[in-house]
């Protein structure tokens, strides 16, 4: 890897899981990365600044494009931050618009200050949205993610036409089930015949026999960031092992 520094990048919901791991492969990379989190990343890393706050928020947003300007100038944005809430439409229609705000906003937000500082600064800069299978093949019960997701990947493309006139690349990957803490805590809360049931649905539905891992996601993204993907723009790659490419064989059903 490059240690020569290459300008700051942005990573939103960074302290843990994917985000981190993404965060991690850029500082690799030779980026200093700027994580935006609600809370303080564990355990800390020398490469990163941190900026404690709502991604939402577009004066904590700003705070994070100080700390990339002192590092280089911003180079990156990736909107990684996410929430997990499933509400049923029918039961509470506000509380399913909340939710799928809740997962649109930090994106919409996101981009706007990283566009906003490419065009004051005058410098190309890469967008990467953080999307899921969902956004094409809906999980029953998942309804306001699915639904947030969908509008991420038409945010994605939106945002490379508008301003990749102005050398600004807009791409999303679309993620797979990836294992992370918060994944395995889900399975270590599993009587054990039932954990290994679940394995093996999870298998099943990838191709690839298994979840993805992090740090499979932040290579993607790392290129996506990169000047060797300089002419990739409104892509949404799916990081998925295959998922979304598969649909149910109705013999095995």
């Amino acid at each position: 890897m490059s240690s020569q520094a290459r300008g700051a990048v942005v990573v939103t919901g960074a302290a843990r899981g994917v985000g981190r791991a993404i965060a991690a492969r850029l500082a690799d990379a030779g980026h200093h990365l700027v994580v935006l989190d609600l809370a303080e990343p564990d355990p800390p890393d020398a490469r990163f600044s941190v900026v404690t706050g709502d991604c939402t928020d577009l004066e904590t947003c700003r705070a994070a494009v100080a700390a990339a300007r002192a590092h280089g100038g911003l180079a990156g944005w990736v909107n990684d931050a996410a929430v997990f809430e499933d509400v049923a439409l029918h039961d509470d229609p506000a509380g399913a618009l909340r939710a799928l705000e809740a997962n649109l906003a930090p994106a919409v937000v996101g981009s706007a200050v990283a566009v906003q500082t490419f065009l004051a600064d005058g410098t190309a800069g890469s967008v990467v949205n953080v999307s899921s299978h969902q956004a094409q093949r809906a999980v029953r019960g998942a309804l306001p993610y699915a639904t947030a997701k969908a509008a991420v990947e038409g945010l994605t493309r939106a945002l490379a036409v508008d301003y990749g006139p102005r050398g600004i690349r807009a791409n999303a990957v679309a993620l797979g089930s990836i294992r992370t803490a918060r994944y395995d805590a889900l399975l270590d809360g599993l009587p054990a015949d039932r954990r290994g049931e679940v394995e093996e649905q999870m298998a099943r539905l990838h191709p690839l026999g298994r979840v993805g891992e992090a740090t499979e996601v932040a290579d993607v993204i790392a290129f996506l960031v990169s000047p060797a993907a300089s002419f990739v723009n409104g892509v949404v790659l799916p990081v998925d092992g295959g998922r979304a490419a598969q649909g149910l064989d109705p013999e095995a059903v």
